[in-house]
């Protein structure tokens, strides 16, 4: 285009402004249909997204207010002593009956060998009573014996007495008559007179015989519960020889079940007091998940029913799981220091109970993954 054409064209658009902006106008805008249709999607989605929330409560109870939880058993010596030997590790697993740590024995096995050496003295007590009552009983034995002697020669005197006062009689009534002689009468009175102190002096033994008898008969008894002291003493000896050999036992710290234990914080030289909590063996083969349900959930779940463990740890999993009991009162009343609404500023707030839940299939490799302690996601199904 040359200049005067351009000159031409400039002079033709000042003269006929209006002209050319009314063609402007004249062209048609498009209309944005991407809007209506994003705000279209929205609105189902929300609304499909709400109603299946709604189906999903009605059906379903869930909360992430959960954790996997298993037996962690203390181990606690139960006699006192220094650390001889220590045979676990940190973290290691044990199968039930692994001996875990030795305490020193050698203070343990003096006090059996000295309830032995007092078991063996009462033992030998009761036999030196048991002789001594032997002894006494043959005494007794001899002393009665001695006595029957006594009576039938106490017997045979008082007839030879009987007979010899006859005959001093009759020979009194002789003597009277000079039938006999002064001679003969004195000599059957010295013989009644012999009779008679015969008789006494027997009399006499008896009563020594009845006193020793007696005296025999008390030592006796007396030996007889001697023996059963001596008994009763061997009995009291057994039952200490028996705890100091279950003492002695106690040495020798075994774990309770097979599990994983937790960190050990003992060495050898160490001592360690009964009683003692020293470190935690925790049974990883039995878990199960405590979940703490809001109370307005809780009427609605029962035992038995299906549930689905989701652990942080295997996001990806489905854990089954059921249903297996409800705590006998909310988490809140089993604190430190339980809440007391008895004053005037109380503020309602919504308990949790913990619940229960135990995994169904036991063959689950991942199982033996979890331990206690892991945060999990349960869904209840409702029926």
């Amino acid at each position: 285009m040359n200049q005067s054409e351009s000159t031409e064209t400039d002079n033709m658009k000042d003269q006929n402004p209006d002209s050319i902006s009314g063609s402007a106008k004249k062209i048609p805008r498009k209309k944005n249909r991407t809007f209506p249709i994003i705000l279209i999607i929205l609105v189902v989605g929300g609304g499909w997204f709400g109603i299946s929330k709604i189906i999903q409560m009605q059906h379903h109870a869930t909360t992430d207010d959960a954790q996997i939880s298993a037996d962690i058993l203390p181990i606690i010596p139960r006699v006192s002593g220094y650390v001889q030997k220590v045979y676990v590790g940190d973290n290691q697993f044990v199968h039930k009956g692994d001996t875990l740590f030795v305490i020193d024995i050698r203070d343990l096995k003096i006090k059996v060998d000295e309830a032995q050496a007092a078991l063996a003295t009462a033992k030998a007590n009761v036999d030196a009573s048991r002789a001594n009552f032997q002894a006494a009983h043959s005494g007794i034995a001899i002393s009665r014996a001695g006595v029957s002697t006594i009576d039938a020669q106490i017997e045979a005197a008082q007839i030879k007495l009987t007979r010899a006062q006859q005959d001093y009689v009759r020979y009194a009534n002789l003597i009277q008559d000079h039938s006999i002689t002064e001679q003969q009468f004195e000599e059957m009175q010295a013989a009644r007179d012999l009779a008679k102190q015969q008789l006494a002096i027997l009399q006499q033994q008896k009563l020594q015989a009845g006193s020793q008898t007696k005296s025999v008969t008390s030592q006796s008894l007396a030996t007889q519960q001697t023996i059963e002291v001596a008994e009763a003493t061997v009995k009291q000896r057994e039952v200490d020889l028996e705890n100091a050999k279950l003492n002695l036992s106690y040495a020798y710290v075994t774990a309770p079940d097979s599990g994983h234990v937790s960190t050990v914080n003992i060495r050898p030289g160490q001592l360690v007091q009964a009683g003692q909590q020293v470190f935690n063996l925790v049974r990883s083969h039995n878990v199960w998940v405590v979940a703490n349900f809001k109370e307005t959930k809780y009427g609605r779940i029962l035992p038995g029913q299906e549930v689905i463990v989701h652990v942080d740890a295997f996001p990806k999993h489905d854990f089954k799981a059921e249903v297996s009991s409800f705590s006998p009162a909310t988490g809140a009343r089993f604190s430190l220091l339980p809440p007391d609404n008895a004053t005037g500023n109380f503020v309602k707030v919504v308990q949790r109970i913990p619940v229960k839940i135990i995994f169904d299939d036991q063959s689950d490799s991942l199982l033996t993954r979890l331990r206690p302690g892991m945060n999990v996601t349960v869904d209840v199904h409702i029926k």
